[in-house]
């Protein structure tokens, strides 16, 4: 054969193998492309393995719940699912529940755990109760029900049976004594006057822990706002302080006010006057006699958002800086004595720090040893704020 023509063959040999590979090589990249774009498609659209009942069924759950295929494939999942972060990519996490997944599909045996971790260090324990079980064809269902915050309050609700339970041992321990103290000196009317002084204090400072107590649990409760009404902060400041004007008085305690009238808040008055109260009342008793107490109130804004805060100031002993941290906790006291003393439960900055939480406000503390301490109550303001007024005399009082 000539060599033009062995060229000619050549070139269309060549050609017809290049048009070959190019038919074969573009189907097999565009499968490639698609094979791609269902690997990175939303993980909550189901496979076609998956029935449409059990779609449904999985959509419905409150509880995380995923479907897992034959080759640890999530081929289904619904929201809470993914909020409690069981998928990474296309796979089930963490890594021990997926080792669980394995375990099912090879045994066919539905299985149930709880596990306990930290998602991040420094975040509160988690406690997950894992369900699973094997839906034939490879197919594994597993339900996940976060238990955390019903662990949390469980332990909330332990701790706080067994301080009331310690608490409420004080009075009622007192109350005996006294009242035996009363039988034994029945012939001296002296004796006895003096200890029925005594039994009537520890009475109301018991029937005050129950209050306490009370008020607390209700705060504590799912909505323990059931009915909000404008509140004038102006009452509330004036409510709050006649609560504990025979107390300031007692201590020659100066109590003054600098308010800006006419704010308001959407909330409820009574919570929102005892927490004020809870404030002077604890300024009063860890302040020294002839001490001055002030309550202020102003408009601010942040964020263009429209607030309220109040605030009590004293120029008391002060708070030590590493019991800042804890001031807020049920039953827990500075001055253990001086509380004692001065008839205080404990429960009062709990309740004003839960108080003030129901109407999506804030409590900040500022204290130094040997200067005092300032509370600062910052809550949604209810409607546009007039401007801040300067402390005048018609908006301060004061007495001694």
């Amino acid at each position: 054969m000539p060599s033009g023509m062995i060229d000619a063959v050549e070139v269309v040999l060549a050609t017809v193998l290049g048009l070959a590979v190019g038919l074969a090589v573009i189907p097999m990249l565009d499968w490639i492309k698609k094979r791609s774009r269902a690997t990175a498609a939303d993980l909550s659209e189901p496979s076609p393995q998956v029935s449409e009942q059990l779609q449904v069924a999985v959509g419905l759950l409150r509880a995380g719940a995923l479907v897992v295929g034959p080759y640890d494939e999530v081929l289904l999942s619904n929201p809470r699912a993914r909020t409690l972060g069981l998928v990474r990519g296309s796979r089930v996490s963490p890594e021990e529940l997926l080792d669980m997944v394995r375990g099912v599909r090879q045994s066919g045996q539905s299985v149930g755990s709880v596990l306990k971790g930290r998602r991040e260090p420094g975040t509160p324990v988690t406690e997950l109760a894992v369900r699973i079980a094997a839906l034939g064809e490879g197919l594994v269902l597993m339900i996940v029900d976060d238990r955390s915050a019903q662990v949390r309050t469980d332990e909330i609700k332990r701790d706080f049976v067994g301080n009331v339970s310690h608490e409420l041992k004080t009075p009622v321990g007192a109350i005996r004594v006294l009242a035996e103290a009363v039988e034994d000196a029945y012939d001296d009317p002296e004796a006895v006057h003096r200890f029925a002084i005594r039994l009537i204090a520890e009475a109301e400072r018991l029937s005050e822990l129950i209050q306490q107590i009370i008020e607390l649990s209700r705060l504590q409760s799912d909505d323990p706002l059931l009915q909000p009404e404008v509140v004038s902060v102006d009452e509330v400041i004036t409510d709050a302080i006649n609560n504990r004007r025979e107390l300031a008085e007692s201590r020659s305690v100066n109590l003054s006010t600098a308010v800006t009238p006419g704010l308001r808040v959407l909330g409820d008055m009574r919570q929102l006057t005892s927490a004020v109260t809870n404030l002077i009342e604890n300024a009063i008793n860890y302040s020294n006699l002839g001490a001055r107490v002030s309550v202020s109130s102003r408009a601010c804004t942040d964020d263009g958002d429209d607030f309220v805060e109040i605030a009590v100031s004293d120029n008391g002993i002060g708070i030590p800086p590493e019991e800042l941290d804890r001031i807020f906790e049920r039953f827990y006291r500075v001055d253990y004595a001086r509380s004692r003393a001065e008839g205080g439960t404990g429960l009062g900055l709990a309740i004003v720090k839960h108080a003030i939480g129901a109407h999506g406000g804030s409590v900040n503390v500022w204290s130094k040893p040997g200067q005092g301490s300032t509370f600062t109550l910052r809550l949604p303001a209810y409607e546009e704020i007039p401007a801040a007024a300067t402390e005048s005399p018609l908006t301060t009082r004061g007495t001694s």
